[in-house]
């Protein structure tokens, strides 16, 4: 069966993790999957039950509370300087190019009024800048959700509706197009054009660019801004801005700061749904099910990268860990007969209906009830909100999209690629995972947009089907050789009667236009009016950002792996990466 479900190879800034793609809803093979390195040994990002390693996460209170009193007060000195800064730029182009890397810096959640000042004031800006400037300003104020018209672009094109020649001797101003160009809609022509112009002419000048300008560009052609996991991108930003030539040092060590207390946040939150799993004792009892609480956490660091949304990365890393469980059970375990049982118990929702189940069933039912009814308690007590129906919901869809795909895989059916994605967006847990997301959250939440969720938004649509095509195309080839489900490839190849190898990559390159479509589609939110938070949008945006990152690399040997912007340090499973006044180096947590 093939993985439907987000990621447990996922690098958060605290870890290091697999370069092979594995997902919540695949079973590792024991060659590629979670190993530190390529040269390293076999040894899993982290064992059934090696949670030792986070032992070290406790330091004596005196020191803990000394450091961060002391990194508290620097913050706050910083902060107060960067203040000063966003006046001094409020007039100018440096403004832009201010907001522009506190964003990329991981450090927009400090300076929130401030950038929505200064946004707003982007939207009344004389149009006349040069092409550098507005293809920034374009993409800061269509990225935070404000009014944008690609119209802006029409003063760089001939009489014939094309890019200027003249353009391609810019090179900022070209590759500031290419990055506002990946934040097109539909029917946006003018961006898919400069998309393509921009990345011709790039790729055409590369040779003659500077090593480390040739770097820079190479980065944006591969995986452009817009599709950055945004904790990976803090982390390495505050490195290559360090090496820019005239760097805001202000800026710069507030960055550092801000990153460590972030890293030491994440290590606090781990260790809390450690304890929580092992207290739940759930694979304990069901050994053949996954125990993988950490990945799991690592992927609501893609989901939520703000600090304060701290409680969100805990609740929504439980109910992953359970689906974890469920789908092996659905997976590999359950014969159809107990299948059928445990969804028909789940949508009763009572405790009442555990009685017909086997034994091993009984637990995994006992630990979704109360977790889902304690995350339902926490919304309520911080939020106001009765959400217990909504979030059984999820878990109702879920379990009967699993079943229909256990009837189809045995009775050796494969599916429409349509039909194949309708249901894999339900049991890939995106649904789940926005839901859950959006009432945890808790801004913007009113009983209007509530009823938004029924049925799912077209935005958790798109985002759950960007997941499942890029898991497809990380993933499709361990998966057919273990002989599981079909995966959107082989639909595809079935439809189109494909079988020989050139067959099977001209699929994969239209699986790979299709997410490229799907992208465009999912832009569109950020230009229609919407009822929906912006912190949804977000989520939804984050959660295929973070797929982009953990999967692509797994359909092109060629592009550069999660891996690559970590060094393993040394045959150890956990590290925690410091960043220090001069540098970044990896330590043992």
């Amino acid at each position: 069966m093939p993985s439907h479900v987000l990621p447990s190879s996922f690098v958060a800034p605290s870890l290091q993790v697999s370069s092979s793609p594995c997902s919540w809803r695949t079973r590792p093979s024991p060659c590629t999957s979670c190993h530190l390195s390529p040269s390293s040994s076999s040894k899993p990002l982290l064992g059934s039950h090696d949670y030792s390693l986070l032992k070290s996460l406790t330091l004596s209170p005196h020191a803990v509370n000394s450091e961060a009193d002391s990194s508290t007060r620097r913050m706050k000195e910083v902060k107060e300087r960067t203040w000063e800064a966003f006046y001094r730029a409020w007039d100018s182009r440096a403004a832009m190019e201010m907001v522009d890397t506190v964003e990329r810096l991981g450090l927009s959640y400090h300076f929130e009024g401030e950038i929505n000042a200064l946004l707003q004031r982007f939207c009344d800006w004389n149009a006349s800048e040069d092409l550098f400037t507005t293809a920034l300003r374009f993409r800061l104020l269509r990225q935070n959700g404000f009014p944008t018209h690609s119209d802006v672009f029409g003063k760089f094109m001939d009489k014939n509706g094309k890019f200027k020649e003249s353009l391609t001797e810019d090179i900022w101003g070209m590759l500031s197009l290419h990055e506002a160009s990946h934040l097109g809609a539909k029917n946006e022509e003018v961006l898919a054009e400069a998309k393509e112009f921009t990345r011709i002419h790039l790729i055409q000048s590369m040779p003659h660019m500077e090593p480390h300008f040739s770097s820079h560009v190479g980065r944006a052609l591969e995986l452009p801004r817009h599709l950055r996991m945004a904790r990976l991108e803090a982390r390495n930003y505050i490195d290559e801005y360090s090496r820019e030539s005239n760097p805001n040092s202000v800026l710069l060590e507030l960055a550092k700061l801000d990153f460590d207390m972030v890293q030491s946040l994440h290590q606090k939150e781990l260790a809390e749904i450690v304890r929580w799993w092992k207290q739940l004792g759930l694979v304990d009892k069901l050994d053949f099910a996954r125990d993988r609480p950490m990945e799991c956490f690592l992927w609501t660091v893609g989901i939520f990268p703000d600090p304060r949304h701290s409680s969100c990365r805990i609740e929504l890393t439980k109910a992953i860990a359970i689906l974890l469980v469920i789908d092996d059970i659905y997976d590999s375990y359950g014969s159809l007969d107990e299948l059928a049982l445990f969804t028909d118990a789940v949508k009763r929702w009572d405790l009442g209906a555990m009685d017909q189940l086997p034994e091993y069933m009984k637990i995994c039912y006992m630990a979704l009830y109360n977790t889902t009814n304690d995350i339902a308690y926490r919304i309520l007590k911080e939020h106001g909100w009765s959400v217990i129906e909504d979030l059984k919901r999820t878990w109702m869809d879920i379990f009967g999209a699993f079943l229909a795909e256990a009837y189809c895989f045995k009775g050796g059916h494969v599916p429409s690629l349509e039909e194949y994605l309708t249901n894999a967006v339900t049991t890939g847990g995106t649904y789940m995972a926005l839901v859950h997301a959006f009432f945890l959250m808790g801004q913007g939440v009113t009983r209007e947009n509530m009823a938004m969720l029924k049925p799912y938004p077209n935005i958790f649509s798109c985002s759950g089907k960007i997941l499942r095509l890029w898991d497809d195309l990380g993933t499709a080839r361990e998966e057919q050789e273990r002989g599981d489900n079909a995966s959107s490839i082989e639909c595809y190849k079935r439809e189109r009667e494909m079988d020989t190898v050139l067959e099977d990559e001209a699929c994969r390159k239209h699986i790979r236009q299709m997410i490229q479509s799907l992208w465009v589609e999912l832009n569109g939110e950020l230009v229609a009016s919407s009822a929906l938070p912006l912190s949804i949008i977000k989520a939804a945006f984050n959660l295929s950002r973070t797929a982009q990152v953990i999967y692509q690399h797994g359909d092109d040997n060629k592009t550069s792996s999660v891996e690559d912007h970590y060094i393993a340090g040394g045959d150890r499973s956990v590290v925690s990466l410091q960043v220090t006044d001069d540098t970044t180096s990896l330590n043992c947590m």
